[in-house]
């Protein structure tokens, strides 16, 4: 798949009311060692900053379950860890370059009427026009994809 496909599917996926993290995860389903059914459940509570709390966002959670799933066990759990979080790292700046902030309220501060609380709110046409949402999941997609491509893994 080339990198605009895979932008389009995170779009799609967002479109069809997966959260951020689902969105960007599922569409590397098909290169990731689990099936779109368990990444699905995986990263359920990973959306709207971490269940819906705002921190983290999600487009940039999905990071940790990519490279996690994709790292090659090494000697030690540190070395693993510390290689992981090292890519983490660097994605999450990519992502912060482009954006300003991996943090959801961050990202979320000029959204006029923003709800609280664990409910989400209904996905219609009015809430996709302004929520910036959508760009951040394809901006992962595409961040992840290079990631991929510059390690030699199918993307």
């Amino acid at each position: 798949m080339t990198k605009e496909e895979r932008k389009q599917l995170a779009y799609d996926n967002f479109k069809k009311g997966y959260n951020c993290c689902q969105s960007v995860v599922l569409a590397y389903a098909d290169v990731l060692p689990l099936d779109e059914a368990t990444l699905e459940k995986l990263t359920l509570g990973f959306g709207a900053g971490f269940g819906r709390t705002r921190n983290l966002c999600g487009a940039v959670s999905a990071y940790g379950f990519v490279t996690g799933l994709l790292h090659d066990r090494g000697e030690t759990v540190a070395a693993d860890k510390a290689d992981v979080y090292k890519q983490i790292t660097q994605l999450d700046e990519q992502f912060k370059q482009l954006n300003g902030s991996d943090i959801c309220a961050e990202l979320l501060k000029n959204v006029k009427n923003l709800t609280a609380g664990y409910v989400p709110e209904v996905r219609d046409e009015e809430y996709y026009k302004v929520r910036p949402c959508a760009k951040f999941v394809v901006d992962s997609a595409g961040i992840i994809y290079d990631f991929l491509k510059e390690k030699g893994l199918p993307c």
